[in-house]
């Protein structure tokens, strides 16, 4: 995790804010807000950029499923949906600079509540490497814009 996402994490904890952190390929936002506000917020806010939403798939509903089939009775979420989205110019400008960007296509933002950490909601996206970041127009824009949905969702 780079010192600015740790200070960033520092500060909002401090503060009671939610706060991001970078860690693994992904970016982390907490909330004490309820799961279906940040839920709400995230879909309100991507819809309000003019994007579409694919789909919202219920991702803790599945792999409780799937858990109890393969033995596993152990509760990993409360409750846990991601998002899927698409914004066409993005995609395009970024697939157009390179084809295998193909894979980051929809876009997905995750909001979920542990088990055993009720009052706390969490969101989750994947990092944008830095790398691609600062050598990628398109890729600057898509951490971008990841970012400010993100922000916006949980401080909804």
């Amino acid at each position: 995790m780079s010192r600015f996402a740790y200070t960033l994490l520092a500060l909002g904890l401090a503060a009671g804010q939610p706060a991001a952190a970078a860690d693994q390929g992904y970016v982390l936002y907490r909330s004490d807000a309820p799961f279906e506000t940040v839920l709400d917020g995230l879909k309100a806010v991507i819809e309000e950029r003019g994007l579409y939403i694919n789909n919202v798939m219920d991702i803790g509903g599945m792999l409780e499923r799937t858990g109890k089939d393969l033995g596993s009775d152990a509760p990993i979420y409360t409750q846990a949906r991601s998002v899927e989205f698409c914004s066409a110019v993005l995609s395009r400008e970024m697939t157009r600079e390179e084809p295998a960007r193909i894979i980051n296509c929809p876009f997905i933002i995750s909001v979920y509540q542990r088990a055993g950490e009720p009052g706390t909601t969490y969101l989750a996206h994947r990092e944008i490497p830095a790398r691609e970041r600062d050598t990628s127009p398109a890729m600057g824009k898509v951490a971008r814009m990841l970012q400010d949905i993100s922000e916006a969702a949980i401080a909804w």
